[in-house]
């Protein structure tokens, strides 16, 4: 990690120690938005995390993945509320990718700047990127417009935000669209989940007035990239929330009283800590080495590795840290399960651990040496 990578996390968690502490997360899950919009706009005025890795041109930073994963880790270890992931990992690398300059000039701006919000509709059900299963179609032309047409049953916050971003079918091939949030046409409403601290809403378009956003028939490629750059995110994001587990399981072994001597001391929960911290570092490397990767095969076989690695650490982390904790780590008051929830959702969220283990043995046998 670099200096300037370094700096950078110590200002997010400093940020996030403030705004998203655990009486703030169990505030903002009972809220109707999910998120604080305050802190939402702080994030993007004082430390220009919407935008890091938007090109300065466009009013970004003009960072790469590197940095939005060390962004993304902090993220996931303070269990951040907010359509964060949505708007940056999902919706702004969508619009980068089309290469349609005015579609970028008109929606990457606000979206850095904290004044928007925006979501991806990949195939309508947080599932892994396949081109055939596009749940939504478009019809018209350049001539006298779009409009879409389908239901995107899980969506990433998408019954808050601003714009949302469509894959959908049309007679030149998979397309990508934008959709005004309020457009006539697109119904929206929240759904309850497992993970209370990621908002998934339900969509459903009927004759939705759409404005395309690159080249139509032209958006397959781009899409299994920012695809890929997601899953990695979400790998980041998963380690954050490992780590975290892992760092309060060794604060109470170390402070909790048993029989006169912590409870660290105690062979089987000194060995259940340990081999935390060697699933976290297992899954520290493989995320690392997706982050550094620009070669989109590359990135491909990387982004299946961090996720397959990071949903299976995270998952056992969050259920050993719950465990070391025993009894009060079962309970509603403490926030153990609130990372097990995560690391639950997060595991399915665009392909389980064994997708992403099919995914490379077809990766490895089709990538060239």
């Amino acid at each position: 990690m670099t200096a300037a990578q370094d700096e950078l996390r110590q200002a997010v968690r400093g940020f996030l120690a403030a705004t998203s502490d655990s009486a703030a997360v169990r505030s903002l899950i009972d809220s109707d938005t999910g998120y604080d919009a305050t802190a939402w706009h702080r994030m993007a005025s004082e430390l220009g995390l919407h935008g890091i890795a938007v090109p300065e041109r466009f009013g970004g930073a003009g960072a790469g993945n590197a940095e939005l994963a060390v962004v993304f880790e902090e993220m996931g270890a303070a269990l951040l509320c907010a359509p964060f992931f949505a708007t940056v990992a999902l919706a702004i690398p969508a619009i980068l990718g089309s290469a349609d300059d005015d579609a970028i000039a008109e929606f990457v701006p606000p979206l850095a700047d904290g004044s928007a919000t925006a979501t991806l509709v990949l195939n309508g059900r947080l599932g892994p990127w396949d081109e055939s299963a596009i749940a939504v179609t478009a019809r018209g032309d350049d001539r006298v417009g779009y409009t879409v047409y389908g239901d995107a049953p899980m969506v990433l916050d998408g019954h808050t935000a601003d714009v949302v971003l469509v894959a959908a079918d049309c007679e030149a091939g998979t397309s990508l669209f934008a959709v005004d949030g309020r457009a006539e046409g697109l119904f929206r409403r929240p759904l309850a989940g497992l993970d209370r601290t990621r908002r998934i809403g339900h969509l459903h378009f009927d004759g939705a007035p759409a404005r395309p956003v690159g080249r139509p028939g032209a958006a397959g490629p781009g899409l299994a990239l920012v695809a890929d750059v997601a899953t990695m995110l979400l790998a980041a994001e998963q380690l954050g929330g490992a780590a975290r587990c892992l760092d309060t399981a060794v604060g109470y072994a170390k402070d909790r009283i048993q029989f006169g001597r912590p409870i660290g001391s105690f062979q089987a929960v000194k060995h259940r800590c340990a081999d935390m911290l060697v699933l976290v570092e297992g899954a520290r490397s493989a995320v690392a080495h997706a982050a550094a990767l620009t070669d989109p095969d590359e990135l491909a076989v990387a982004a299946s590795v961090a996720k397959l690695t990071a949903s299976e650490t995270f998952t056992q982390v969050a259920l050993d840290n719950m465990r070391v904790h025993g009894g009060l780590g079962f309970t509603w008051e403490h926030d153990a399960h609130l990372y097990v929830r995560r690391a639950k959702s997060s595991s399915l969220m665009f392909g389980d651990p064994d997708h992403h283990a099919l995914r490379l043995g077809e990766l490895v046998t089709t990538t060239p040496a």
